[in-house]
C-alpha cells in the first residue's frame, strides 16, 4: 500500500487539474496565480524578504512566458499588442526582481488584474453563449 503525504497528494491533485483543464480554465488559472504571485512579491518586498519575493517573481515570470508562448497571434487581431504587453511584463518583472522594486511589481499587478477580470468576463460570456466552446476564437492555444 502506498502512503502519500499531504503535499504529495495535493501536488498530484493540482497536476491532474491542470492536465485536464479546458483552455479557458487553464488561462484563468494562470492569471489567478499570476495575480497571487505579484501580491505575495509586493508583501515580501515590503517586509524586506527578498528571498521570498525572488521566488514569487520567478514564478510570475514563468507564467508570463507561458501566456506568451500559448498566445496564437494568427487568430486574434490584438494578439501582437498582447505579445508586446507580455514582453513588457517579463522585462519589468526581471527589473523588479533585480532591483527589489515594489513599485514595479505593483505596476505589473495594475496591468494584470484588469486582464484577469477581462478574461474571466469573456469566459463567462462564452460559456453562456456556447457552453462547449473553449477560448479558441480568442487566440488561446
Amino acid at each position: 500500500m502506498t502512503v502519500y503525504s499531504y503535499d504529495a497528494a495535493r501536488n498530484r491533485y493540482l497536476d491532474d487539474a491542470v492536465a485536464t483543464a479546458a483552455p479557458a480554465t487553464l488561462l484563468l488559472m494562470m492569471y489567478e496565480r499570476l495575480v497571487r504571485d505579484l501580491e505575495r512579491a509586493e508583501v515580501a518586498l515590503g517586509e524586506n524578504r527578498r528571498d521570498l519575493a525572488h521566488r514569487e517573481l520567478i514564478h510570475a515570470q514563468d507564467i508570463v512566458a507561458e501566456l506568451s508562448a500559448t498566445l496564437d497571434a494568427s487568430v486574434w487581431d490584438g494578439a501582437a499588442q498582447m505579445l508586446d504587453l507580455y514582453g513588457y511584463l517579463a522585462r519589468t518583472l526581471v527589473e523588479a526582481n533585480v532591483e527589489g522594486d515594489v513599485a514595479k511589481v505593483s505596476a505589473c499587478r495594475g496591468i494584470v488584474e484588469p486582464l484577469y477580470d477581462a478574461w474571466r468576463t469573456a469566459a463567462a460570456q462564452v460559456a453562456q453563449a456556447e457552453p462547449a466552446r473553449a477560448f479558441g476564437d480568442l487566440g488561446v492555444a
